[in-house]
C-alpha cells in the first residue's frame, strides 16, 4: 500500500523536529523512499514554512531544545478554538493508521483541533514529540507507542505516567502493576482474536497448526503468548509450534520479555539478524495442515513462498491471517481475524473527550476498554477430508 504524501511529510517533520538537522539521505533510508522523493518533500515543506533547507540537510524552523522532563499541563486554559489533542502513532504502520482515522472522525466532529505526530522508527522517538505537543498547548494525548521490545516499553512508563494531561493509550496494554497500569486505554482483545483463528481451524478438522508471527510489537507478543496458551489447552490440537513470520519481525536490541517460551524459530546469523523462514519445510517437518499468519503483509508473502515451495493454499495448507488490512487482496483472499481498528480509535477519542469535558464524573475511575475482533471467512481455509469422504 502506498503511503499518503501528507503522512510521509508528517513523518519527515517528526524526525527533524525530534533530532534537529537531518541529512536527506538519512531521511530517505529511514523512511524507505528515494532521495529524490525526500528532496521534493523537503522543498515543499520549506516553501510553506515548515522546514528550513540546507545543502543536503533538512532543519527545523526552530531548533528543538534538548529533551528534559515533560512539562506540566496548563490547566488555566479552557477548551476552545485553539485547543488541540495530540495524536502520536508510529510511522509506516498501516494497522494503526486505521485507528488514527477512527479517532480523527470523532475529534473533528467535536470541533477539537488535531495535532498529528508520526514517530520515526527509532527508540524513544515518541517522548520529544509529546514534549513538543505539550509545549504547543495540547490539552490531551492519544498515543500508540511503538514498543518494539519489553525494554523500550518499560523505559516509556515513567515519563508517560507524568505527562500531566488526560491521556489514552490506543492498542496498548501496559504490564500489570506498572506505572501505566492506571492509565486509560482502549485495546483489541487479541487473545479472543487468536482464539477465533485457532477455533476456526480446529472446526475444519485441523489438528497440527503453526503460528508464523511477528515479535516486534505489543500486539505480536500478545498473539504469540495467546496462541501457545490456547493451542496447549485444546485437546484436539495434537501439535503446534511458532516461528517468526519475517526476518525483520524481531524485537531489536534490548531486554526481551522475561519467561518467553522456547519456540521453533529461524536461525540467526552472527550479526543477530534472522534468516528467512522456510515455512513449507516447517509444515512438512511438523506434519502441519494449517497456519495462522501475522500480520497481513507477511501473510501474503508467506503464502507466495509456500506456493514456490510446492504448497498450495488452501489445498495443501489452510491459512488464517491476523490484522485484515490487506488480507482480502491476495490472489487467494485470506480468511482473517479483523481487530476493530477504526472502532478502537473512535472509542479512545470518545474517552479522551469525556476526560476533557470537565463534567461531573469525568475524573472517575480509570477505564481499560477491550473490543473484540471478528473473523472474516474467505477462501484460504478448508475442511480436512475424513476417511469417509
Amino acid at each position: 500500500m502506498r503511503e499518503p504524501v501528507e503522512l510521509r511529510r508528517q513523518r519527515i517533520l517528526s524526525v527533524v523536529q525530534s533530532r534537529g538537522a537531518v541529512k536527506v539521505s538519512v531521511l530517505a533510508a529511514e523512511l524507505d523512499v528515494s532521495v529524490v522523493t525526500i528532496r521534493r518533500d523537503v522543498e515543499e515543506l520549506t516553501r510553506v514554512g515548515r522546514l528550513r533547507r540546507g545543502h543536503g540537510v533538512a532543519r527545523p524552523v526552530v531548533d528543538a531544545p534538548e529533551p528534559t522532563t515533560v512539562p506540566a499541563a496548563r490547566t488555566e486554559e479552557p477548551a476552545g478554538d485553539g485547543a488541540a489533542v495530540a495524536l502520536v502513532v508510529p510511522g509506516r504502520h498501516s494497522y494503526l493508521y486505521e485507528t488514527l482515522h477512527g479517532a480523527r472522525t470523532v475529534l473533528e466532529e467535536s470541533g477539537m483541533r488535531i495535532a498529528l505526530h508520526i514517530a520515526p522508527q527509532s527508540a524513544g522517538a515518541e517522548r520529544p514529540l509529546v514534549e513538543r505537543a505539550l509545549a504547543d498547548g495540547a490539552r490531551g494525548l492519544l498515543i500508540a507507542p511503538r514498543w518494539r521490545n519489553a525494554g523500550s516499553e518499560e523505559l516509556d512508563y515513567g515519563w508517560l505516567a507524568e505527562v500531566g494531561v488526560p491521556t489514552v493509550l490506543m492498542e496498548r496494554r501496559p504490564r500489570p502493576g506498572s506505572a501505566l497500569h492506571a492509565l486509560d486505554s482502549v485495546c483489541s482483545d487479541h487473545w479472543y482474536g487468536t482464539h477465533l483463528a485457532v477455533d476456526h481451524l480446529v472446526s475444519l478438522g485441523h489438528r497440527r497448526i503453526v503460528l508464523a508471527a511477528r515479535d516486534d510489537s505489543p500486539t505480536a507478543r500478545t498473539i504469540r503468548t495467546a496462541f501457545a496458551e490456547i493451542a496447549a489447552a485444546r485437546p484436539e490440537v495434537e501439535d503446534w509450534s511458532t516461528v517468526l513470520s519475517s526476518p525483520a519481525a524481531v524485537p531489536g536490541p534490548g531486554p526481551q520479555t522475561p519467561g518467553a517460551p522456547a519456540e521453533a524459530a529461524p536461525a540467526f546469523d552472527p550479526d543477530g539478524d534472522a534468516t528467512a523462514v522456510d515455512l513449507a519445510a516447517l509444515l512438512r517437518e511438523r506434519g502441519a495442515t494449517a497456519a495462522v499468519l501475522h500480520g497481513d503483509v507477511d501473510a501474503l508473502m508467506l503464502v507466495q513462498r509456500l506456493a514456490e515451495g510446492g504448497v498450495q493454499v488452501p489445498r495443501d495448507c489452510s491459512v488464517v491471517a491476523y490484522d485484515d488490512v490487506v488480507a482480502a487482496l491476495g490472489s487467494t483472499p485470506l480468511t482473517a481475524v479483523a481487530p476493530p481498528k477504526a472502532e478502537i480509535g473512535r472509542a479512545a477519542a470518545e474517552l479522551l473527550l469525556y476526560r476533557l469535558a470537565g463534567t461531573a464524573g469525568a475524573t472517575g475511575p480509570v477505564r481499560r476498554t477491550e473490543l473484540l475482533p471478528t473473523l472474516k471467512i474467505r477462501g484460504s481455509a478448508q475442511q480436512i477430508p475424513t476417511s469417509e469422504d
